[in-house]
């Protein structure tokens, strides 16, 4: 029985004819070093941008069936181009020496069932706080939308634990983003940048509504389900086409 070899950064998404393992051409935008820069710097920002502290929260982005994440209790700043750390959509890892993070349950599920190419997870503060307080977060403003609507959050289970990752799916259902009572946010998208860009929003949202809901004697006028079904439609088509 031939022994069994750790697949490279290269083999994982481009096969001995320059294919995908699906099929399709190669791509350099998903070169899995490229990839995992990117995911290094979007989870850099993460920490700089205060939406987690320490190794609090892991991202993540797909090439082909190779999952790239962040390795658990590493800082950030100290993640090289040699700390690439991957896993196969079962969770087996197939690339780097590094453990993946304790919440790639999470993570696989979203890409199990979503065509998400990017997750982000965090402990953002306001959205941390929203999740202890409302089943949803209220529709304070029109952004939501871009989420795909109102968004829910999750119940709580242990973190790392595949019941967390079941309550987020449900939480996810026709959303790009939730949030996790008494943890944090997951949102996911096409591009880290889309997925980070998400949370931020999220983020903002939740600190908007707080603000708001604490202004005494007055309530926070809300956004209606159709008014936040026309937002989405149209922040679909909101940028530059290219």
């Amino acid at each position: 029985m031939a022994e069994e070899r750790q697949i490279t950064a290269g083999e994982a998404a481009v096969g001995d004819k320059g294919e995908s393992r699906h099929g399709g051409p190669e791509r350099g935008a998903e070169d899995p070093a490229r990839v995992w820069e990117a995911l290094v710097a979007t989870a850099r920002r993460t920490v700089a941008d205060g939406l987690v502290v320490g190794t609090s929260g892991n991202v993540s982005a797909r090439v082909g069936d190779l999952v790239l994440v962040t390795p658990t209790g590493v800082p950030y700043d100290r993640l090289t181009a040699d700390d690439i750390t991957g896993v196969d959509l079962t969770g087996r890892q197939v690339l780097g020496t590094l453990v993946p993070t304790s919440e790639l349950p999470l993570h696989l599920a979203v890409y199990r069932t979503t065509g998400a190419r990017a997750v982000v997870h965090t402990h953002a503060v306001h959205a941390t706080a929203v999740s202890t307080l409302v089943p949803e977060l209220p529709a304070v403003h029109y952004m939501a939308g871009a989420l795909g609507g109102a968004v829910r959050v999750a119940p709580y289970a242990t973190y790392g634990t595949e019941e967390l990752a079941e309550n987020m799916l449900r939480a996810l259902a026709g959303r790009s983003g939730c949030l996790l009572r008494n943890h944090g946010t997951v949102t996911y998208g096409d591009t880290l940048d889309q997925a980070y860009d998400r949370t931020a929003q999220l983020e903002w949202m939740c600190r908007l509504w707080l603000t708001a809901s604490s202004v005494p004697g007055l309530t926070p006028s809300l956004l209606t389900e159709a008014q936040l079904a026309e937002a989405g439609a149209r922040l679909k088509g909101y940028g530059q086409r290219r």
